[in-house]
């Protein structure tokens, strides 16, 4: 990986002239929630004033640039002797500016399993690969426990990483196109003020996590205690809504559904992003059920997100942005979830 430095004036410049050939999107002040605290989302720019690098966390991810609530997987025209099929990919080129580590990790798993896995997912590895990642530092807020997750550091999946030293970027540059653009917008080599300055801002971000989640033994425990009585505590609070479903940034269970014109003249297959928390999540033929309790569904969850992906990956699908325990209605949060588990567990 190689590492330079920008000016903030520099850098707008260079996001200026993106914009004039592709689409832009970064963090915008949408409204405000019930505490009077910003909400903000990954939204298009019309120009450099919308972007706005001081915020904190967006309500949703960005995971949904890549894998959207509803995509078209193919139309079909129809007659009475034959049928044409239809598939089209992104290819439009893009940028995403002010992605969070966690977020940019949480990309990677999803790799794992839209990349890597037997069947890729040529949808979403269009969107991946016509996609450029500015990634940014950033002071974690009270509730975020990335850093118990590892996620807090981002080494891999951007094409650039941003740390604020005062009147420029410390860029981290991880893809051709990446240095292509710092070093036409006036990039320089770092100095040894730079990295000083550099360790200083990480040293005060990492001094700035408060929430701290014991990991270590959650895969394990997610066996030990399958029947505990937690998740019937927590079940019985859940709404099943899938509202922490649509807000996380790794979580990918979907439906498809094939939609055909009253004519006959034409049809759509559809996948639509789901949860396992719904209550129709695992009915199937017949009207049975294989998870009819919220708490079965609630733990099903976090088996995934904890026990699942480990055993495939060998890594946990949460990255700690908390996005889900500040969404849910019923204020189910992950770290108490997993403090309550650890708790039965040394009784």
């Amino acid at each position: 990986m190689l590492y330079m430095t920008i000016t903030k004036g520099n850098f707008k410049l260079m996001v200026e002239a993106l914009m004039e050939d592709n689409e832009v999107f970064g963090p915008k002040w949408r409204d405000r929630d019930a505490q009077g605290n910003k909400i903000y989302r990954f939204l298009k720019l019309n120009n450099f004033d919308e972007l706005q690098m001081d915020y904190t966390r967006t309500y949703t991810s960005p995971k949904n640039f890549f894998i959207p609530y509803k995509e078209d997987l193919a139309t079909y025209q129809l007659d009475d002797k034959d049928w044409e099929q239809n598939i089209k990919y992104r290819i439009h080129p893009r940028v995403i500016i002010g992605m969070r580590a966690c977020d940019i990790n949480a990309l990677r798993k999803l790799d794992e399993v839209m990349l890597k896995s037997a069947y890729p997912n040529p949808y979403y590895f269009a969107r991946r690969r016509n996609t450029i990642i500015i990634g940014l530092d950033h002071e974690p807020l009270e509730d975020c426990f990335c850093r118990s997750m590892n996620a807090d550091v981002a080494n891999q999946g951007f094409d650039l990483f941003l740390t604020d030293i005062g009147e420029k970027y410390f860029v981290a540059i991880n893809s051709d196109p990446g240095y292509m653009l710092v070093n036409q917008y006036g990039g320089q080599d770092v100095t040894d003020e730079d990295q000083l300055q550099f360790k200083r801002v990480k040293k005060e971000i990492e001094s700035k996590f408060k929430t701290q989640v014991d990991v270590t033994i959650v895969p394990g425990l997610m066996d030990l205690e399958f029947e505990s009585e937690v998740w019937k505590k927590w079940g019985d609070k859940c709404l099943s809504c899938g509202s922490c479903a649509m807000v996380c940034p790794t979580c990918y269970c979907y439906g498809v559904e094939e939609d055909v014109d009253l004519t006959f003249s034409c049809a759509t297959k559809r996948r639509f992003l789901y949860s396992c928390n719904l209550l129709d999540f695992a009915v199937v033929a017949g009207d049975h059920n294989f998870r009819p309790e919220p708490e079965i569904r609630l733990k099903y969850r976090y088996y995934h997100q904890f026990r699942g992906f480990m055993e495939a990956f060998n890594q946990s699908l949460c990255v700690g942005c908390n996005r889900c325990g500040v969404a849910c209605l019923a204020g189910i949060h992950p770290k108490a979830v997993i403090d309550d588990l650890i708790q039965t567990e040394t009784l």
